[in-house]
């Protein structure tokens, strides 16, 4: 598989906004208790090969209505692969 790590976002105690760099091995932890991993890779790329469980909202058609099937109150990981 080609997924080397990730960034989350969780919130401070204070309730900012934080981003971390997460492995594979957390991302499916994080996934197993809940969290929703999103692939932003085009239709056919996520096809092709895509994390186990993951939802396809390609990003070129990611608006309102695309992530409306997402549950607000569970954490969410959004993944893209970068070929460069």
């Amino acid at each position: 598989m080609r997924f080397k790590n990730s960034w989350e976002e969780s919130r401070t105690n204070a309730g900012q906004k934080m981003i971390r760099r997460v492995g594979f091995e957390q991302v499916q932890k994080m996934g197993e208790q809940g969290a929703q991993i999103v692939e932003v890779l085009a239709s056919k790329e996520y096809a092709e090969e895509h994390i186990p469980g993951a939802i396809n909202i390609p990003l070129l058609h990611m608006n309102a209505s695309s992530v409306a099937v997402l549950d607000k109150d569970r954490p969410i990981i959004v993944y893209c692969w970068d070929y460069q």
